[in-house]
């Protein structure tokens, strides 16, 4: 997406918050929502917006994990590493992923396809371990399986624009 139009969406998006005191955080998720990740000419608008310093706004951005600087994949996949799934194995479904993809945990990759992240806990603790990918919730899932979610993934994503 080009500048100017990031820069016109982000002042539609955020124009909610310009007159509210702390909303930095709030305006970020907005922003993070529209475009996937927070773009540098995005961090400018809300600066000049809500009057927030360029070196405060890049420190939010990179203290909360949730806040992404770079383009995620297409398919962003969560694997869970709350205390249930960890003790379910969440540990070797997190490696099979990292092998079938490529990449670590917090990477993208290269094709742009899919971003791999771990959370910490994602409420459905009786399903355990689970991987959830684009919002789709997968239970009980085993290392043995993944190599054909990631196929599925890959196909439904291949459809998107």
């Amino acid at each position: 997406m080009k500048s100017e139009k990031i820069k016109e969406e982000t002042a539609k998006v955020i124009a909610k918050w310009a007159n509210k005191r702390g909303s930095l955080i709030m305006a970020l998720h907005d922003i993070q929502n529209a475009f996937g990740y927070i773009p540098w000419v995005a961090m400018e608008v809300v600066s000049d917006t809500l009057h927030v310093p360029m070196g405060q706004i890049y420190s939010v951005v990179t203290f909360y994990h949730f806040f992404k600087l770079k383009s995620p994949g297409k398919i962003i996949i969560s694997c869970c590493d709350g205390t249930a799934c960890h003790l379910k194995g969440s540990e070797s479904i997190l490696s099979a992923l990292q092998n079938a993809l490529g990449i670590q945990a917090g990477q993208t990759t290269p094709d742009g396809m899919f971003h791999l992240q771990v959370v910490r806990c994602m409420g459905c603790c009786g399903l355990a371990p689970i991987v959830v990918a684009n919002g789709e919730t997968h239970g009980r899932v085993q290392p043995a399986e993944v190599s054909k979610l990631v196929a599925e993934w890959r196909k439904k994503a291949e459809t998107m624009p």
